[in-house]
């Protein structure tokens, strides 16, 4: 153990000579434990301290040989750090050189290499000989750090590019290498260890962020190389001690003496050099590690922390204990997710070792619990790790982690991030599934129900249906696909369960069960033959190696020789099952064709086609029927040789239909008669799969627009026809409509074609319109979702590329559709969830009802919205959209909020006219409510400027883009504002003179010239009594005046911004008169032009408000700025960087709602104050760690505060 010894006073540091190693006391074995210090190569004789590194032996010499050698190390040490810097190869060649050296002259060598450390910190400055030799290593530091540049922030370990990314792996290299050429050497000599040692320990100690930085790594990268150094002596002290006792145990005839005392004399030896490298590892450990695991820089701590784990995983002997495992323990806590990160990993390389376990058994039991709650980690990729170590426990023993901690795993498969997901998959592959069965050798391989794999599948059957997230299991298969793809793949197996009866003693699947594994086999189909992860986990299609191109031509060939065979018996078996035949009637989109024929499968194919058709005739449920449409157009390939058959099949079934649907329609819609319900429900059934397959296959030839719309209609002149034939005949129309558009935009079209499109489409659009009066809100809802979709596929957008020939069917909705299409928006989507009764069938208690309900609004806001995107309809129908923001801001707040986006895209000056319209319509909804002589203070006017301040922040912080869009928003409000006269007369406000207080949310958004032309705009429409106002109704105007007048310049304002303040002194500078340039500068903004007279200014007292313009500009901007510094100073200096140093950063970081956004602020923490904190105190005022080795509140520090921010997030609707 080499944790035990206090550090000799040989190694102790000039300022902090009683505390510098015995801070941390939780690593002496006992009190009786210390050092010798004459111990090790040189035992005879003392070493020398520090500071009298320069004193005896071979000294630097004369002071003329100092100057000399200063003149000429530039240029050795500058090719030192060359060397690195560049990554030469041939590191080994370089080292051996500087040893050379060293032996010849080691002080110049020393110096070198003082000089190297401090070059590779990136200070100019340079150690001379004389300052080696008479300064402590505490005054060179100071020396060194004023020669730091000031205006850069950047040192090697940080700067960007090519070559400085591979800098520190160089560094470490060379580190590592020269340890390792002087292990035999002289690494053992008192001298140059403790030189490097104590320099390295000086500069961790520094403010300045690059020495430390650089020194920490530095000194991390000796200790790794030292411990190597270590694990070496170990073994040779081992090998030594066997060969002795061999050799002593050996007859007295036999016995060598003298090997023996060669032997005893090597294992002193090597105990010596033991005890040395023990000496200097603790002062690295002690003087660096200690201070620096706990630094306010996350590059310094993760430094630590990885290392730390490099040596508990390399020298297990002397690291792995509770003494350094409480490191990583607390670190685990840290706020920044790289450090995180490096504890996980490090633990991870000790976790799989299996001989390791022992020794980690106290550390699992006391963190086990930290380790569980950072699988939900914000940082994704910590998540990922602990998830991965936590399959490494589980690997190694099975009865630490309890069913909770295993459950709060399992449920990761189903998230939507990736790598998270794999994880976990793996870890419930080797918890749920490490049990499997061997198979003997010898033996035949079972297959089918009998196969190993069969209770494997049921648990997986049982687990997804446990979880409850039946909606979810293609996001389960992917999660295990690679852990246990074999598993998946096994169809027969699955189909065996399926199809043949169970065994003897075997409990057969229920109902639910096989539901849930005919879902789970057709997630594993597709997941082969489509070989990339499921909508919503994944950034897209990858490109695929040719192996796993052959993986996936071979499962493909497997699974349709498999299931060409099952499914139709398969099929016949769940014919009455609407969820199991769906997914089973998908099978076939992935099949590989072309087998049908090599495999001479003609037969049943032919099964599979008559079971279709007897699907299709039995139900009406519409995903049935698309499933079934959609394998006909799979099957219907022209590329293959089935082609025909099927296509023959097909034509005979909708020939049976559509003759079927037009014999009852006849009879349907016989004069005088009142249909039945039985000829209704006929009539809907056979609509319904014309419908259905009519999405999928062209129609055309049979002429269903013709009956369709004669069934709609007599909707329209009846009234009585039943609401899901109007649905279905509706979207049948849509579907032909369609159909007749795509044939005619292949070119090969005749003008008869255009004039029938133009006249349907239109006719069917007037029907929709018609249908929007509807009693019934789900043929409404219908009729507006496809006349949204109508008038978005016919409007001027479809003959652009090269389209110029469908100009005659471009059709741009009247004025009177415009307001019924609006109109049903504001009554069927902006309305309370209570309220929506007809779209949840009375199931507004039900919270699976309300959530449909909600979609369903979505859907059709959605569809409005894309109208008002593509200039469909007018631009500022928007407004009563927009008005809407807030009052439904967690219902529709990201669709109106991308509706905004994008019409300010289209034409930024209209989107402003039209955000401003939405104001003013709600300012006089207001007003109607609540009379003119309202409170300001109300809830419905504090509403609306609420809206204004969220309608500002949306134009972003490019004041030059959204220019004259915010100039002509402020010219629109400015005359709104003055346009309603009082009815009291002049010497009264005028009637909406309040919306200028709204109007000021906008102010900051102007430019600063563009504030003054707004301003003098403004007082063409003000009379010079307005002026004069000093009235509680005037407020208004006086605090939007204002708002423009802030951060504007004095010199430019006419008589209104000229009044001084009460009480205030008189301006020390007379207001200069406009010139002319300005005018003219102004009057070339998009504000009318006008003449803009300039007034004398009068003297008048101002009112009883704050004006920021009375403030001055430095006194607006500065306050709030240095507010926020001083108390972010207050909280993170203390006393001094050390004494925060000192304590350690941590933090339970979580993924929650509530957003931490300090992470984002730990990159400029320190880097602008490190130079400038006073130096850091005695460490004896330093609070000591608690012997507790796993207690994390020892360590948290109460002064590092973390401010929470609200924010918002938003999902952007695709258009």
């Amino acid at each position: 153990m080499i944790a035990a010894p206090e550090l000799p006073s040989e190694f102790h540091y000039p300022q902090d000579s009683d505390t510098r190693f015995s801070s941390d006391t939780d690593f002496s074995e006992g009190p009786d434990v210390s050092i010798n210090p004459t111990k090790g190569k040189g035992g005879k004789k003392g070493k020398k301290a520090v500071g009298e590194k320069g004193k005896g032996g071979k000294g630097v010499g004369e002071a003329g040989r100092m100057n000399g050698h200063h003149q000429e190390n530039g240029m050795e040490n500058m090719m030192l750090f060359e060397v690195v810097k560049m990554g030469k190869s041939a590191m080994q060649s370089v080292v051996d050189d500087w040893i050379e050296s060293y032996k010849a002259d080691r002080d110049t060598a020393l110096l070198d290499l003082i000089n190297f450390f401090i070059q590779c910190s990136g200070c100019k400055g340079v150690v001379s000989g004389e300052m080696f030799r008479n300064m402590q290593n505490s005054e060179i530091i100071r020396r060194m750090t004023e020669e730091f540049d000031e205006d850069s922030g950047d040192y090697p370990l940080t700067m960007a590019g090519p070559l400085w990314k591979k800098f520190k792996g160089s560094f470490c290299e060379f580190i590592a290498v020269l340890v390792r050429q002087c292990q035999y050497s002289i690494i053992y000599d008192e001298y140059l260890m403790d030189t490097v040692i104590s320099l390295l320990t000086g500069l961790s100690d520094s403010q300045v962020r690059a020495f430390r930085h650089t020194s920490t790594l530095a000194a991390m990268k000796l200790m790794t190389a030292l411990v190597n150094v270590a694990l070496n002596l170990s073994i040779n002290m081992d090998n030594t001690q066997r060969q002795y006792e061999t050799e002593r145990n050996k007859m007295v005839a036999k016995r060598a003496n003298d090997r023996l005392e060669l032997l005893l004399q090597k294992r002193k030896e090597l105990q010596e050099n033991q005890d040395e490298i023990e000496n200097m590892m603790n002062a690295i450990f002690k003087g660096v590690f200690v201070h620096r695991y706990r630094d306010a820089i996350a590059e310094i701590r993760a430094i630590c922390i990885e290392e730390i784990g490099m040596w508990m995983k390399l020298y297990s002997d002397a690291f792995l204990n509770d003494s350094y495992l409480k490191y990583v323990g607390w670190t685990m806590h840290d706020k920044q997710g790289e450090v995180r990160l490096k504890c996980l990993t490090a633990l991870q390389g000790l976790y799989y070792n299996r001989e390791l376990n022992t020794r980690l058994e106290l550390f699992t039991s006391r963190f086990k619990d930290r380790i569980v709650s950072m699988t939900l980690d914000k940082e994704y990729d910590v998540a990922v790790q602990a998830i991965k170590l936590l399959t490494l426990v589980l690997h190694s023993t099975d009865e630490v982690l309890s069913p909770e901690d295993c459950e709060s795993v399992y449920h990761l498969v189903y998230s939507a991030h990736r790598p998270v997901a794999i994880a976990a998959g793996e870890f419930l592959f080797k918890k749920l599934f490490s049990t499997r069965e061997p198979e003997e050798e010898g033996a035949p391989r079972r297959r089918g129900r009998q196969s190993p794999n069969a209770n494997l599948i049921k648990t997986t059957v049982f687990f997804f249906l446990e979880s409850e997230l039946h909606e979810h299991a293609a996001y389960l298969v992917d999660s295990l696909w690679e852990s246990g793809a074999e598993l998946l793949k096994d169809w027969e197996c699955m189909t065996s369960l399926l199809l043949d009866e169970p065994l003897p003693g075997e409990e057969a699947l229920t109902d639910r069960q096989e539901t849930a594994l005919i879902e789970i086999m057709l997630c594993t189909v597709r997941q082969a033959a489509e070989c990339h992860p499921p909508i919503g986990r994944g950034t897209g299609k990858r490109v695929m190696t040719a192996k796993e191109k052959k993986t996936q031509l071979d499962d493909r060939t497997r699974m349709t020789e498999l299931f060409a065979v099952a499914l139709p018996p398969l099929l016949a078996k769940y014919s009455i099952d609407a969820e199991k035949v769906t997914n089973l009637l998908q099978l076939p989109q992935f099949f590989d064709l072309e087998i049908y024929t090599t495999g001479r499968l003609e037969k049943h194919l032919e099964a599979l086609l008559r079971q279709i058709r007897e699907i299709v005739e039995k139900h009406t449920d519409t995903e049935v029927l698309e499933a079934c449409s959609k394998t006909y157009h799979a099957l219907c390939n022209e590329e293959f040789t089935i082609f025909n058959r099927v296509d023959i099949a097909r034509s005979q079934m909708l020939d049976e239909l559509v003759d079927k649907f037009n014999r009852l329609l006849e009879d349907f819609l016989q004069e005088g008669e009142e249909p039945d319900e039985d000829d209704a429900y006929q009539v809907l059934s056979t609509l319904k799969r014309i419908t259905a397959f009519h999405n999928a296959h062209d129609l055309s030839q049979w002429d269903l627009f013709t009956s369709n719309f004669k069934l709609l209609n007599t909707g329209i002149e009846n009234g009585d026809m039943p609401e899901q034939i109007v649905v279905h005949a509706l979207q049948c129309t849509h579907y032909v409509i369609l159909w007749h558009l795509a044939k005619v935009s292949e070119g090969s079209h005749r003008k008869e074609d255009l004039v029938s499109l133009r006249k349907q489409m239109r006719m069917f659009c007037l029907m929709c319109q018609r249908y929007l009066t509807n009693v019934n809100t789900t043929v409404k809802e219908q009729a507006f979702t496809i006349l949204c979709d109508v008038l978005l596929i016919f409007s001027h957008q479809m003959v652009s590329g090269g389209r110029e020939q469908l100009e005659p069917l471009v059709y741009s909705p009247d004025d009177s559709l415009q307001r019924e299409l609006l109109s049903f928006i504001l009554h069927h989507v902006f309305i309370d969830q209570d309220d929506d009764s007809g779209s949840t069938d009375g199931q507004q208690d039900d919270e699976a009802g309300k959530i449909e309900a909600l979609h369903k609004r979505r859907n059709l806001l959605a569809a409005y919205c894309k109208l008002i995107i593509y200039n469909v309809v007018e631009m500022n129908t928007g407004a009563d959209i927009f008005k809407q923001y807030m009052r439904y801001y967690n219902d529709y707040g990201d669709i109106i909020k991308e509706t905004m986006s994008k019409t300010r895209q289209i034409d930024k000056i209209q989107c402003a006219k039209t955000l401003i319209l939405s104001l003013q319509q709600l300012f006089n909804e207001m007003l109607s409510e609540l009379g003119t002589g309202f409170d300001r203070s109300s809830s419905a006017f504090c509403g609306i400027k609420e809206l204004a301040r969220r309608f500002s922040l949306t134009f972003g912080l490019d004041q030059v883009k959204t220019r004259d869009a915010i100039a002509m928003l402020h010219k629109d409000g400015i005359e709104f504002a003055f346009k309603e006269p009082s009815p009291q007369g002049e010497g009264n406000p005028p009637v909406y003179l309040a919306f200028l207080d709204i109007l000021s949310e906008f102010s900051s958004k102007l430019m600063r010239q563009d504030k003054r032309t707004v301003h003098m705009y403004l007082e063409r429409f003000m009379t010079f009594q307005m002026a004069l106002q000093r009235e509680d109704c005037w407020l208004p105007l006086i605090s939007y005046r204002n708002s423009l007048q802030a951060g504007g310049d004095d010199d430019t304002m006419s008589v209104v911004s000229g009044y001084s303040s009460r009480g205030s002194s008189v301006r020390s500078k007379k207001a200069k008169a406009a010139t002319p340039t300005a005018n003219v500068a102004a009057s070339k903004r998009k504000l009318p032009e006008g003449r803009l007279s300039i007034e004398t200014p009068v003297m008048m007292p101002s009112p009883h408000l704050t004006s920021t313009m009375l403030r001055g500009p430095g006194d607006v901007r500065g306050e709030p700025k240095r507010a926020r510094d001083d108390s972010y100073m207050g909280v993170r200096r203390g006393t001094g960087l050390m004494e925060e140093d000192e304590e350690p950063i941590v933090e339970d970081v979580m993924m929650s709602s509530e957003g931490r956004m300090d992470d984002l602020n730990e990159g400029m923490d320190f880097d602008t104050m490190d130079i400038d904190l006073p130096p850091s105190k005695n460490r004896r005022e330093r609070s000591e760690l608690k012997p507790d080795y796993f207690d994390p509140a020892s360590i948290m520090d109460e002064s590092v505060s973390n401010s929470d921010f609200n924010v918002e997030l938003y999902v952007c609707i695709l258009f």
